[in-house]
């Protein structure tokens, strides 16, 4: 796999909530030379990369209920209409792990599936961060997540005390099956990781460290 290709994989991500907006557009500038997918930053600072990144073609992504997903259904999703409004074509949602973790179920199927319905030309990702979750747990939660309607199950939101595995990963690879596309996040921080995440059946990855890996692969010739 060449380092264009592998960009395309990539969601470069600065989600630091010290980044001010200079180090957002400094962020964007470098990041603009490369075809990543797309550049996930706060909800804040989504119109600025959006501005930036108008001529480029790669999309601007960011974050609704992070990093920890017990926000009440309706601030979540103004947050995610209002990014999407400003430009953000993509939305990384944290799944509600409170009321998971309490045996609703339903309720959270129906947050996602509202943001799905009213979003629909956004490509949601629910963040499922595996590491509070018991391996069955992590497949109901990536059940829940093909049942709303989303086009993503995701990880982890970095700010956990867990991270991506290559473990988790496959899991959530095979329980998909097809039915949605498996986002590692945390934790990914060179070339080598970042390919057995993608061995092990990621079709996206966030970091923060893109850049560098790409220029890891291209000094490889991956």
């Amino acid at each position: 796999m060449d380092s264009l290709r592998l960009a395309g994989y990539i969601d470069l991500t600065l989600l630091r909530p010290d980044a001010a907006t200079a180090d957002i557009e400094s962020f964007a500038s470098g990041a603009l030379k490369y075809p990543f997918a797309s550049l996930c930053v706060p909800p804040c600072h989504v119109k600025t990369v959006r501005d930036m990144a108008a001529e480029s073609g790669v999309k601007v992504s960011t974050v609704a209920g992070f990093p920890l997903g017990y926000n009440i259904k309706g601030s979540k999703l103004f947050e995610a209409e209002r990014a999407f409004e400003d430009g953000a074509a993509e939305v990384d949602m944290v799944m509600n792990v409170s009321l998971f973790k309490s045996g609703e179920f339903r309720e959270v199927e129906l947050e996602i599936a509202e943001l799905v319905r009213r979003l629909p030309q956004a490509v949601i990702k629910v963040i499922i961060e595996t590491c509070y979750l018991s391996d069955a747990e992590k497949a109901a939660a990536l059940d829940i997540a093909v049942a709303a309607g989303a086009r993503f199950v995701k990880t982890s939101t970095g700010f956990g005390p867990g991270a991506a595995t290559v473990k988790d990963v496959e899991l959530l690879s095979k329980r998909a099956a097809g039915r949605i596309g498996v986002k590692a996040s945390g934790g990914i921080k060179t070339l080598d990781e970042a390919l057995s995440m993608i061995r092990a059946g990621a079709v996206r990855l966030g970091t923060s460290a893109g850049i560098r890996i790409l220029e890891e692969a291209a000094s490889r010739r991956v």
